[in-house]
C-alpha cells in the first residue's frame, strides 16, 4: 500500500512539474504574438484618430492609417507567448503630417496581462507627451501617451506575416583608445526580424582606421574594434556603416575621442 501511495505521489509531482514548465514557457496561454499584432494596431489607430480630432487634423481614419505591428517577447531566444512586461512591438502607420523615422516604425513597450488586456507606451517623438494642446488652446490628456487595449482570447491566432528590420544604433557619444591606440564602435542591434549585419569603416583626421564586419542577433550589443590605431592628436572618429541586414544610420556617425585616464 505504501509503495502504491509513493508511486501515485511521484506521478502527481511529475504532472505538477510539467505544468509549471508549461506555464513558465507560456504554454496554453491565450496571449500570443499574432493576437497582439492584430489588437495593438487596431487599438492604436482608433486612439490616433481621437488625438487627430483633438488637434484639428482632418482626413485621418483607422483605415487610412494602415497600421501594422510586429511583436516579440523577451528577445530572440524566448517563445512569443504568455503574459508579462517584456513584450516589445514595432509598429508602422501612415500619417502624411508625421513621417516615420528612417527604420520605418516606432517601438512600443507592452505589459500584457493574463486577462487578455495590455498597457502600451510608445515613442513620444511620434505619439506625443502626457498632455497636448488641442485646437482650442486647451491642455488636455494625450490618448496615445499610455493606453490600454484588449484582444479576443479565442481570436485569430494565425501568423500575420508582418516583419520589420532590426535597427543598428550607437550606444555612446565618445570612444576611448585601447593600449594599442585602437578604438571600437559601440553598437546595439534592436528588435527586428533578422538582426544586423554588414561592415563598419572609420576615418580620423584623414587617416583610415580600417574595416570590420559585424553579424549580430536582435537585441544584442557589441564593440566593433577597428584594426588600425588612431593618428596622433586625434579628436574624433567618423564611423560609416554599410548594412546588408537590418537598418543602419544613413549618414556617418562622429564620436569624440576620450583619452584613457581622463
Amino acid at each position: 500500500m505504501r509503495r502504491t501511495v509513493l508511486i501515485v505521489l511521484a506521478a502527481v509531482a511529475a504532472v505538477v512539474a510539467l505544468g509549471a514548465v508549461a506555464v513558465a514557457a507560456g504554454g496554453g496561454s491565450s496571449v500570443t504574438r499574432p493576437r497582439l499584432e492584430r489588437a495593438l494596431p487596431a487599438t492604436f489607430a482608433h486612439l490616433y484618430v481621437q488625438q487627430a480630432d483633438l488637434l484639428g487634423k482632418e482626413g485621418i481614419t483607422p483605415e487610412s492609417m494602415k497600421a501594422t505591428a510586429m511583436c516579440d517577447k523577451g528577445g530572440p531566444h524566448g517563445a512569443d507567448v504568455g503574459p508579462g512586461g517584456d513584450w516589445v512591438c514595432l509598429m508602422s502607420w501612415h500619417d502624411p503630417s508625421v513621417p516615420m523615422p528612417t527604420e520605418g516604425y516606432g517601438k512600443f513597450e507592452l505589459n500584457v496581462h493574463s486577462n487578455d488586456c495590455f498597457t502600451a507606451s510608445g515613442p513620444s517623438k511620434l505619439t506625443g507627451f502626457m498632455t497636448l494642446t488641442d485646437q482650442h488652446g486647451h491642455e488636455v490628456p494625450n490618448p496615445l501617451f499610455e493606453f490600454d487595449g484588449c484582444f479576443d482570447p479565442s481570436g485569430d491566432n494565425s501568423p500575420t506575416g508582418v516583419e520589420f528590420p532590426s535597427l543598428l544604433s550607437t550606444t555612446a557619444i565618445t570612444v576611448t583608445p585601447d593600449a594599442q591606440g585602437r578604438v571600437a564602435f559601440p553598437v546595439a542591434c534592436g528588435t527586428g526580424a533578422e538582426g544586423c549585419a554588414g561592415t563598419v569603416t572609420a576615418v580620423s583626421g584623414g587617416t583610415r582606421l580600417g574595416r570590420v564586419p559585424f553579424d549580430l542577433v536582435e537585441e544584442s550589443t557589441a564593440a566593433l574594434t577597428l584594426p588600425e590605431p588612431l593618428p596622433a592628436g586625434a579628436m574624433d572618429v567618423e564611423f560609416t556603416v554599410h548594412a546588408t541586414t537590418g537598418v543602419a544610420p544613413t549618414s556617418p556617425v562622429t564620436l569624440t575621442v576620450q583619452q584613457r585616464g581622463s
